[in-house]
């Protein structure tokens, strides 16, 4: 793997403003994310995970600039120059565009049923002016095998296809422009379990195919193990532990990573281990308690705790943490 960083996100914001009255005043904001710090390497997957409502598709929909962050710097590597592209404008952002696409959670909803599969994947072709009429033919039909479907397919609509096909048209539509960069927003949830492992083998394999790179958002920490690099955990919007696959889950410095990977089930029907249970709710975004945002749930809390937010940092070896205590703290991960 490249050591060479594809993309770099500072001070990534999404605040979503909360309005009231007849004259829509805003008196407050949800803060989606906030502050979030990280980086991929090329041709490197890191997974992205939390529970549902801590930010990620958030973050993931920012880099892409589906939606506008509030602020922060979103740093893309093209040919060895940095670039921001929070600062393009619409022009500018639609060339780099295709660099950088996204696989959608739900399969049913994230394809037009009045297109047909050729006009669904050769749509991005069409709309960069890169094919028309055979060749956009002909490349639709190697996208379709590049993901196992027949491309005598192509002039059926998505409701003659199950889930799982649905999905293969979706990642075969995030290929057409080949891109560096894939979002995964939570791309097997909507799957049954069968068909997870089959796309998550086929995600791999594109990935040693056309040398992409992915950000992989999902709450499963089992098929983010099974395909991440490296992992960062996230919590009411922001980053608390970040550090390499193997690490992370061995030895978690964060007591939110430690209660997540102790909810993971055991393919042990003699395991009897203690659950770590996380008492209380989850922060509300809108208006976080003071400190850190996780002091209120968990079971090591100290006064500074409640006072004083907790910068990430890096403890050696790139594994980086949001803890006042993540060095005197024994943590119980997975083996």
């Amino acid at each position: 793997m490249s050591n060479n960083i594809l993309l770099e996100v500072k001070g990534l914001k999404k605040y979503f403003p909360i309005q009231k009255g007849f004259l829509r005043r805003v008196v407050g904001y949800v803060k989606a994310v906030d502050d979030v710090n990280f980086f991929i390497k090329e041709g490197e997957t890191l997974g992205l995970v939390g529970e549902s409502g801590c930010g990620k598709t958030t973050t993931g929909r920012c880099i892409l600039r589906a939606i506008e962050p509030t602020s922060g710097e979103v740093l893309f590597n093209v040919d060895g120059n940095m670039v921001d592209i929070t600062k393009l404008n619409k022009d500018e952002l639609k060339k780099m565009r295709r660099y950088m696409q996204m696989i959608f959670q739900d399969p049913y909803s994230s394809l037009n049923p009045r297109m047909t599969v050729k006009d669904i994947i050769g749509e991005p072709l069409l709309v960069n002016g890169i094919a028309r009429g055979k060749e956009l033919e002909e490349r639709v039909g190697e996208l379709m095998r590049a993901v196992g479907l027949r491309p005598e397919y192509m002039i059926r609509y998505p409701h003659a296809f199950s889930g799982g096909q649905r999905q293969r048209i979706g990642i075969a539509r995030a290929l057409a422009l080949n891109p560096k960069l894939i979002v995964c927003d939570e791309p097997v949830s909507a799957l049954d379990v069968s068909i997870q492992a089959q796309t998550l083998n086929l995600l791999q394999d594109l990935q040693e195919q056309f040398h992409l790179t992915y950000l992989f958002v999902s709450h499963d920490l089992g098929v983010v193990e099974h395909i991440s690099d490296r992992v960062a955990v996230m919590y009411v919007g922001k980053l608390v532990e970040m550090a390499e696959t193997e690490e992370l889950f061995k030895n978690p410095k964060h007591p939110y990573t430690e209660a997540l990977l102790a909810a993971v089930p055991k393919p042990d029907p003699k395991y009897r281990g203690m659950r770590k249970l996380l008492f209380g709710e989850v922060a509300d975004p809108s208006n976080p308690p003071s400190g850190c945002y996780f002091h209120p749930r968990c079971p090591y809390v100290q006064d500074i705790c409640k006072v004083e937010h907790p910068q990430l940092r890096n403890l050696g070896n790139d594994h980086f943490v949001a803890c006042h205590f993540a060095e005197k703290l024994s943590l119980v991960g997975i083996e």
